[in-house]
């Protein structure tokens, strides 16, 4: 009865470019890049200006600026993880570098959610103002020649209309909006910021959102996920699956009572949420309310599902009234 979501997921792998390379690359680039359309600071509700002073750099060396950038983003976020540590986590020698899933499942081993944010520019520039660096992933080559790259956007300023990178041997390097957008474009625009449990970003869909937090909670426990369920139905209340899942992670915690409520509330957004109806009926059987436990449990018998059979047979093995 868990939630079982996907995360996007991409089969490409990150590396630095090389010297000559990138300097051909970036003057092609800032020849043709566009600037990305933005709404101002103000329609946004973000700062003119910021920049995350307290996260911590790391020098991206060969082949290492996807372990150098999750030591970044966990450091700032209060996670004792050096470099040296993550290599061997997410480094695979045989593609010369970093595949998504291995950075979204290091991220979960240190307790952090990872969150894949919405593909735009807005969004991006959104996080960083609510003080979450991002892990970005850039192609610096062509799309028919790819150099895969790791960076953490920190900053940005709109009056310059640049960006501010942790990416490869310098820190705070700065960027234009138009020449790291075209970079950023080739990789559909992956994003990540890494938050700890009870904490969701500015720009994500619910369903993403949700996703994110089942696939922590696998890794983890769901007491750990506990607060990222709390705060995802405090932001979509009406979101009946969501109610469903803290109710499960609930009562994996040992607390029947708000469990139960969880799975009442659920019931409520969603009344032919049978699933909801049978973890409802089963927690307050376990309670020893056995009349309201008739109650949710004929409730999902009623209904066409995969869990009306074993609605029923909970229903059988209640004592008679």
């Amino acid at each position: 009865m868990r939630i079982m979501q996907r995360v996007q997921r991409f089969s490409v792998n990150a590396r630095p470019a090389g010297v000559l390379l990138l300097v051909v690359t970036l003057l092609f680039l800032s020849g043709c890049a566009g600037s990305p359309t933005l709404k101002s600071p103000d329609r946004l509700g973000i700062p003119e200006k910021v920049t995350l002073d307290d996260v911590p750099f790391h020098g991206q060396r060969d082949y290492q600026c996807g372990p150098a950038s999750l030591a970044m983003v966990l450091n700032a976020s209060g996670i004792d993880a050096d470099v040296d540590t993550l290599i061997p986590q997410v480094f695979l020698p045989e593609r010369e570098g970093s595949v998504q899933p291995e950075m979204l499942a290091t991220l979960r081993r240190y307790e952090r959610v990872p969150f894949v944010i919405d593909s735009n520019f807005e969004a991006l520039l959104r996080e960083i103002a609510n003080d979450h660096p991002v892990i970005v992933m850039q192609n610096l080559s062509l799309p028919a020649w790819p150099v895969w790259h790791y960076a953490v956007a920190i900053g940005y300023d709109m009056d310059a209309r640049e960006l501010i990178l942790h990416s490869g041997m310098e820190a705070k390097t700065r960027t234009s909006f138009g020449t790291f957008d075209n970079t950023w474009a080739r990789s559909e625009r992956w994003a990540v910021v890494a938050l700890p449990p009870g904490e969701l970003p500015d720009s994500i869909s619910r369903h993403r959102a949700m996703s994110a937090i089942a696939d922590f909670e696998r890794v983890n426990d769901p007491q750990t996920a506990l607060p990222s369920w709390r705060a995802l139905t405090e932001r979509w209340p009406s979101m009946a699956m969501g109610w469903f899942a803290l109710g499960n992670a609930e009562y994996a915690a040992g607390d029947p009572e708000a469990a139960a409520n969880a799975f009442r509330e659920a019931t409520e957004q969603d009344a032919s949420l049978a699933v909801a109806w049978l973890n409802l009926g089963l927690t307050l059987e376990d309670m020893g309310d056995n009349d309201a436990a008739r109650e949710a449990l004929n409730q999902s018998a009623t209904l066409p599902s995969e869990w009306q059979a074993q609605a029923q047979r909970a229903l059988e093995g209640l004592p008679s009234e």
